[in-house]
């Protein structure tokens, strides 16, 4: 049974007021696992190096290798920067932390910013937690009503075939690029879903096409506005405890959000 469009629409957009940032970083976390491969080549694979393909590189290459990459994926770690750009009044922030992902029936997220502000975000299961350790208190929020709106943010490609993106998004392959050093492919995705378009109009994405992760991504909001993603020192399946994903501190309260 589907919900009558204009709630339907109410509940996107108070989902986008409470978590709209957190979910953006949420996308490009997905982004990033879609496109993770393993630090070193499973044996009998071979090396997932741009000289494998042809000399023209084409959309379902690329696509290929990130689906390949994604079948083997178990957890991911890496150091992150993003920034936000507000065109209007030509601000821009950066916040930098760290991201660990775990693959599975119930994918679990968590990221750990340092700069400027400390603040730990969390997505297991059905809930999301936000930790403010200056108040030492922890934002805990239902998404259980809600799972099929946060599965379009938070499972993009995690660990997933890239059929999956396919079908959310229109992929264009755009050019080939330089950035700092590494030959990337450049793509352009598009929402399908107008509601999701209506607050996320394009998301452009780097793939390395040595290690075939992106280097980069840039979320781009209808007004103009963007968000850079940066992601430096990835490590793939390296084996993450599952008690780095959970919140415990000494004293914390924990305050359930509506």
């Amino acid at each position: 049974m589907h919900l009558p469009l204009g709630i339907e629409n109410q509940i996107r957009k108070g989902l986008m007021r409470k978590f709209g940032f957190i979910l953006k970083l949420s996308i490009a976390a997905a982004l990033l696992v879609a496109g993770a491969v393993q630090a070193q080549p499973a044996a009998g694979r071979g090396v997932l190096g741009r000289r494998k393909y042809s000399q023209r590189l084409t959309l379902a290459e690329i696509l290929g290798r990130m689906s390949e990459a994604g079948k083997h994926l178990k957890t991911i770690s890496a150091e992150l920067a993003y920034t936000k750009v507000t065109v209007l009044i030509n601000d821009r922030s950066t916040e930098r932390g760290t991201l660990l992902f775990r693959n599975g029936r119930n994918p679990e997220i968590r990221i750990d910013f340092g700069q400027p502000d400390s603040k730990t975000v969390l997505f297991r299961k059905n809930k999301g937690e936000i930790y403010l350790p200056r108040i030492n208190q922890i934002q805990v929020y239902d998404l259980s009503h809600h799972q099929g709106l946060v599965q379009q943010f938070l499972l993009l490609g995690f660990g997933s075939d890239t059929d999956e993106l396919k079908k959310a998004y229109d992929i264009r392959f755009v050019k080939e690029v330089q950035i700092g050093g590494n030959q990337t492919a450049l793509l352009e995705l598009v929402p399908r879903n107008k509601q999701v378009a209506a607050q996320l109009s394009k998301i452009d994405l780097w793939i390395n096409e040595e290690s075939w992760f992106p280097v980069q991504q840039q979320f781009l909001e209808p007004g103009g506005d963007y968000m850079t993603a940066r992601y430096t020192d990835i490590r793939v399946n390296r084996g993450i405890p599952p008690s780095e994903f959970r919140i415990k501190v000494k004293g914390a309260k924990r305050v359930k959000m509506g």
